[in-house]
């Protein structure tokens, strides 16, 4: 069976990994596409660097414009030269839903979405759209699949693979601390993003905020995961914040870095984060959070009149409450995030049973989300395809 996988950024990374990793349980398969170190672990050489697509905005993607539809148009001959028996778009939905439209004009390929656009969230009319090229998408939160299938796409939810982190030991925690010597001090995670566009504008923002909480904490320590691609541009940014940061970037050690970033969740007693799949795994590690975000100004407004829900954040969305405190748009603005960070970091407590709840509801205990999301490939397949 051959496979060809595309995903965009590093959380469509991390769940085509363990897509693939199910598929190889389930089945003899071969991969192609485009992916990032993960999926490249798996058994899968990259058509070209993933970071190429981590573009987020409207007016952000028109530099590079000429660019992505280039890379579109390759990454779909591609896929037709492979001749695959599937197709599967992970996320990053402008990118891989016009590949998989090439595709469909040209081939009768399957082809598959991994990550249901939020189309309860903003664009509801995406939905119809997707259904003339998808013909399965995979659900990562519980109340998407009727919002699909009211559109003719078949949809199975998988669940999200974050409730299998495993969450760190004492000791890893004990190991990380004096690694890195926090001794007994507070921790406060900050992740400003994966993308270059996000910790650039976010980062001075943050930084900001930081320096008020620092004022009022000088005790606090601040450790910054980051992925291999913004190493160096989050180095530089936290190189004059207060509170004597660690940035903690991948060293190729691919389990080894998972219990580290474990490990770093764990020693933390909150977070100050930007929006997106990261508010998840640190629901998964049982930290509060605060969760801020901004754009471009054009891209704010236009995003902020198509916007037909109250938050953005997966863990108030998943556990329907509002218990994630937000700073987005306008309200991205350090005066404003510090004191809620000071809030959070003094009743921890008050997040917790929201985070537990998202995690139940996502799939905690259950079968793998991975070995699952396989499993809705090959149900739906004709069968010769899978043997």
């Amino acid at each position: 069976m051959k496979v060809f996988v595309i995903a965009g950024e590093a959380s469509g990374d991390r769940l085509g990994a363990a897509l693939m990793a199910g598929l190889k349980s389930l089945a003899e398969v071969e991969f192609a596409g485009v992916g990032g170190d993960q999926m490249q672990a798996e058994g899968m050489t990259s058509l070209f660097p993933m970071e190429e697509l981590s573009v987020m905005g409207l007016v952000e993607i028109l530099p590079k414009y000429f660019h992505l539809k280039r890379r579109i148009r390759e990454t779909a001959q591609a896929a037709i030269d492979y001749g695959p028996d599937v197709v599967i778009g992970i996320d990053s939905p402008d990118f891989c839903l016009r590949v998989a439209k090439i595709i469909k004009e040209r081939s009768s390929l399957r082809t598959v979405h991994y990550v249901a656009p939020s189309v309860w969230a903003w664009r509801p009319g995406r939905a119809d759209k997707m259904a003339k090229v998808i013909d399965q998408v995979l659900a990562l939160l519980p109340f998407e699949p009727p919002y699909l299938e009211a559109a003719g796409v078949a949809c199975d939810f998988v669940g999200h693979p974050v409730v299998n982190d495993a969450p760190a030991s004492v000791d890893e925690i004990a190991e990380f601390r004096a690694a890195h010597g926090l001794g007994d001090a507070p921790v406060l995670l900050v992740l400003p993003g994966s993308r270059g566009g996000e910790v650039a504008r976010l980062g001075p923002i943050f930084g900001e905020a930081i320096r008020q909480v620092c004022a009022t904490k000088p005790q606090l320590r601040l450790v910054i995961p980051t992925v291999a691609a913004r190493t160096e541009q989050v180095t530089e940014l936290v190189a004059d914040w207060p509170g004597d940061p660690v940035v903690v970037g991948p060293t190729g050690q691919g389990d080894r870095d998972k219990r580290t970033k474990a490990a770093a969740f764990g020693a933390a007693q909150g977070a100050l984060a930007a929006s997106g799949t990261v508010s998840l795994e640190l629901a998964a590690a049982d930290t509060p959070m605060i969760i801020a975000y901004d754009t471009n100004w054009i891209t704010r407004e236009i995003i902020r009149r198509m916007l037909i829900i109250d938050t953005l954040t997966l863990v108030n969305l998943v556990s329907e409450t509002r218990a994630i405190p937000e700073f987005n748009g306008e309200r991205c603005r350090a005066e404003l995030i510090a004191p809620g960070v000071l809030d959070m970091l003094d009743t921890p407590g008050a997040q917790l049973a929201a985070m537990r709840l998202t995690m139940e509801r996502l799939g905690r205990g259950g079968e793998d989300p991975g070995l699952r999301a396989a499993r809705a490939v090959l149900d739906r397949m004709p069968k010769a395809s899978c043997l």
